[in-house]
């Protein structure tokens, strides 16, 4: 017997913006699944659009996969979505997709809108190959300093906040905020229990993912430099 309502109609957002660029970055990583594929699947509303092509795919072409979801509304679209599931204890990505907040010309990201850092961290590490799937609004040239919307986010476990917060001035935050939750007191708690600190710098250098990570109390960092990763964006529209 299944289920009358499913729980990912409720968290999985309706109004999705760019939507026709993130279904064309969508449809590109979906015909690279084969056969037989492990995949880290990630978070965020186009790995959401890429995981219901995929799953066009799997059904269509009759494909068996697994998924390493990265979150707890990502977990929820493949049951729903007949794709099985798997923990990254049990199986290894052979590739990955997921997307991002922002991705500069050297191809580091900064990621974790969604708090599922540490678990998309996690697949991107032990994946062969990671494809970030992106519309042209998060493509910049550089991570600009002016941009006050350009935050670091920063899982820390709940007991190290204040210490964090001093060590992350001291390498050069001019901000670090707690995270605070919608339509609920307190923050927010993500999924290993811990909250996040969204963080502001004066400069994102090379070299600050480790310096961050340094820190005791730090979980993860939303900064990824250096991993690897292709980004996969939409077609330049000619004139």
């Amino acid at each position: 017997m299944e289920w009358l309502n499913s729980i990912s109609e409720d968290i999985i957002p309706r109004n999705i913006t760019n939507k026709e660029e993130k279904l064309e970055v969508a449809r590109k990583v979906a015909m690279k699944v084969k056969d037989g594929d492990v995949i880290g699947f990630g978070s965020g509303s186009t790995s959401y659009i890429a995981a219901i092509e995929i799953a066009n795919r799997v059904e269509k072409e009759d494909l068996h996969i697994i998924a390493i979801p990265t979150s707890y509304e990502m977990n929820a679209l493949c049951q729903d979505l007949k794709i099985p599931t798997a923990s990254i204890l049990a199986h290894k990505p052979d590739w990955g997709f997921d997307g991002a907040d922002k991705v500069n010309n050297q191809n580091w990201l900064i990621k974790g809108r969604g708090a599922a850092m540490l678990k998309e961290k996690l697949n991107m590490v032990n994946a062969g190959i990671t494809y970030i799937l992106v519309d042209n609004s998060k493509i910049v040239d550089e991570f600009e300093s002016s941009d006050n919307n350009l935050s670091i986010p920063v899982e820390v476990i709940p007991e190290a906040v204040n210490s964090v917060k001093e060590a992350l001035e001291d390498l050069g935050a001019e901000r670090s905020i707690l995270r605070k939750a919608e339509k609920k007191d307190g923050p927010v708690i993500t999924e290993s229990g811990n909250v996040i600190l969204d963080t502001k710098f004066v400069e994102i250098y090379d070299g600050l993912e480790d310096d961050i990570k340094s820190i005791v109390g730090v979980v993860e960092s939303g900064l990824f430099m250096d991993y690897s990763v292709e980004i996969i964006k939409p077609e330049e529209k000619k004139d």
